[in-house]
């Protein structure tokens, strides 16, 4: 196990980082893992096959970060394909009920194939949950604002639930075994790259989804399944895999292993600690749910005075959006403080 501070010393940015829900940091193990990847390309002495290596080693560490099996994993390079491949599974004309204000990604596919899809407040979705919902389709923290999902009132329900754990795997205790599907990308939270995204699927729905992107990664052995028939998939969920895009997942496994090392519960404590202490000195009222995500309104000199200070975040659903991670350092927190005090409010 590591601790925060050893694994801190993975990390170098040269700003104030608050951003991790856009895009997370490498740490130098990942970037040395690439870089020695792209020096063998360049080389013309890397052998693809050696890249399995890597992306099994991800599939595992993401197992114990989510309570999942790695036969029940399945990995791919976006979030939005793996919701159209359930979405494509449901009956025609099935009701699905998300949150007002979710992530497209999430959502889109079901609106294109025609689902009835019915959008609530996030706050009543358990309440909002009929005999006729066929699926609920929720982001475990909510990617505008950072709320946390009551997923305890939503399980108890007993309805069937599409979760996304984008920006909440690699910081939120989330165990995956308990939902129908989970869906998540990696290149925020997880600290991979862009093009490493993770399906999970309960043992007893594999059968429901039809590998419809099926391709030669997708076989039990996929170096013998390059050529010709018969169809020959892999019999877990492996059978969704999508070809890897081989680099990015050469940094996510020591991306992943770092995480792993240092534990869900560490680094909840640890961004949630400092997104709290963030709120308290700046004067925003706290969520019902702890997040690692802070969002407030901001006037107008807020911009200039980020830019000044150095300090990096987003803005989304028009305010100012900062998530704390592993990276995040107390003076951190403390120098955005200082430099947002009195030029932010809570939201209405």
């Amino acid at each position: 196990m590591l601790t925060i501070d050893e694994a801190r010393t993975q990390f170098d940015p040269t700003v104030v980082y608050l951003n991790t829900a856009t895009l997370g940091l490498p740490p130098k193990r990942s970037r040395e893992a690439l870089q020695s990847a792209l020096t063998d390309w360049q080389n013309g002495t890397a052998d693809p096959q050696q890249y399995d290596e890597p992306l099994n080693r991800t599939r595992s560490a993401y197992g114990e970060l989510v309570n999942v099996d790695p036969t029940l994993i399945a990995c791919g390079s976006q979030v939005s394909g793996f919701v159209g491949l359930i979405a494509q599974s449901l009956p025609a004309r099935s009701e699905v009920l998300v949150a007002a204000g979710e992530f497209t990604s999430l959502t889109f596919p079901f609106f294109a194939l025609g689902h009835r899809v019915r959008e609530v407040p996030l706050d009543q979705l358990a309440d909002e949950v009929r005999p006729t919902t066929d699926l609920v389709a929720v982001s475990a923290v909510q990617s505008a604002d950072g709320r946390v999902a009551d997923l305890d009132a939503l399980r108890a329900t007993g309805v069937r639930v599409l979760l996304d754990t984008t920006q909440a795997a690699g910081w939120l205790p989330v165990d995956a075994s308990q939902y129908a599907f989970t869906v998540a990308g990696g290149y925020k939270w997880m600290l991979t790259p862009r093009g490493t995204a993770f399906l999970t699927v309960q043992p007893d729905l594999l059968d429901e989804l039809s590998p419809i992107n099926a391709n030669w990664y997708a076989s039990a052995k996929p170096w013998d399944s390059i050529y010709g028939s018969p169809l020959r998939l892999a019999a877990d969920a492996r059978r969704f895999d999508l070809s890897p895009a081989w680099h990015s997942w050469i940094a996510a496994a020591p991306a992943l292993e770092l995480l792993r090392d240092v534990g869900i519960d560490a680094l909840n404590r640890h961004n949630t600690t400092l997104a709290t202490t963030f709120r308290d000195a700046v004067g925003l009222d706290h969520p019902a749910r702890a997040s690692a995500i802070v969002s407030a309104v901001a006037d107008d000199k807020v911009p200039q005075l980020m830019a000044d200070a150095g300090i990096v975040a987003a803005v989304r659903a028009g305010r100012l959006r900062l998530s704390f991670h592993l990276s995040t350092s107390t003076a951190d927190v403390a120098r955005a403080a200082e430099v947002l005090a009195g030029h932010l409010g809570n939201p209405a």
